[in-house]
């Protein structure tokens, strides 16, 4: 309306403090939706679906530029860990110390846990924890949070239907504990001081035992790997985000992205840590969204849409 007026014109009309001002005509700026006149430095708004338009463009580009590095560090862990391996394997020493059985995995991780100094990382997947899972936990994180170690954790997005695993992070948190859920994990995965990880021999099947490593160069992709999926996590206690009804949500798009890799329902659902009845009724949301008649026409469509 007044495209000539300065940061203290509009202080005045609005009575408000100047660096308020400034700061809300620099994050009006950032959005996009203001331009300069030309007048003595004035500035006019731009109609938001115009200014947000390009904003949104560049947070998706900057969204899958962080998809796509991730899946480029996914891919370089599987080689690191391969050749690391494979070169250990060929000079007759295997530095890995392999543990065989779930009681041996379980003690590891109590005394990574207690030798921890600084920070604790964990990827927890396999949907809602079990009671005594949690009980197991609660004393080891109450001992390392008093000893002033950072622990950062990331759940699936499926533990905040589950009470007792809603009530632990909630206990994590309110100690300082860091909390996190995304829709899906790679592997259970713990990195203690940023310089020993605990792994899955197989990721399909924890039962199979696990493996400690303190190579540099595995630790370290691993690390990169843990920060990409935090940056991209909702933290625990917050609201994640809303989808209009014609929209997906983060958890169908991972949904459609497992099945379009070749798994079952049976696996995209253990991935995701859901019953496979909602996995299926999940599955049902999005035909319906996508106004298919089957899976295949539903696949294609959300191709179309750029949901994959």
């Amino acid at each position: 309306m007044h495209p000539r007026w300065g940061v203290a014109e509009i202080a005045q009309e609005l009575r408000a403090e100047q660096s308020e001002i400034r700061g809300a005509l620099d994050k009006l700026a950032e959005l996009s939706m203001l331009y300069s006149t030309g007048e003595s430095l004035g500035v006019a708004a731009i109609h938001p679906e115009v200014g947000l338009a390009g904003y949104i463009h560049r947070r998706e580009m900057e969204i899958h530029a962080q998809q796509m590095e991730l899946a480029s560090v996914q891919a370089a862990t599987a080689e690191l860990a391969a050749a690391y391996a494979a070169q250990r394997a060929q000079h007759g020493t295997m530095s890995l110390e392999r543990l065989e059985s779930v009681d041996e995995v379980r003690v590891r991780l109590s005394e990574l846990a207690r030798d921890a100094s600084r920070e604790l990382l964990a990827f927890m997947p396999g949907g809602a924890q079990s009671q005594e899972a949690l009980d197991a936990s609660r004393p080891l994180d109450e001992e390392s949070l008093a000893a002033g170690v950072t622990l950062r954790t990331l759940y699936l997005d499926s533990v905040r239907n589950d009470r007792a695993t809603t009530e632990y992070a909630r206990w994590l948190s309110e100690r300082g504990g860091q909390v996190r859920t995304v829709p899906s994990l790679p592997l259970r995965m713990l990195i203690a001081d940023r310089s020993v990880a605990l792994l899955p021999i197989d990721p399909e099947d924890t039962r199979a035992g696990a493996v400690v490593m303190q190579a540099p160069g595995v630790v370290t992709a691993l690390l990169v790997l843990f920060d990409l999926v935090w940056e991209q996590a909702t933290p625990f206690g917050a609201e994640r985000p809303n989808s209009s009804e014609d929209e997906p949500v983060p958890q169908e798009i991972t949904l459609l992205k497992l099945l379009a890799q070749g798994h079952t329902d049976e696996v995209a659902a253990r991935k995701l840590g859901l019953s496979l009845r909602t996995t299926r009724r999940l599955m049902a949301s999005i035909t319906a969204k996508l106004g298919a008649r089957s899976r295949f026409e539903a696949g294609v469509l959300a191709a179309q849409a750029g949901w994959l």
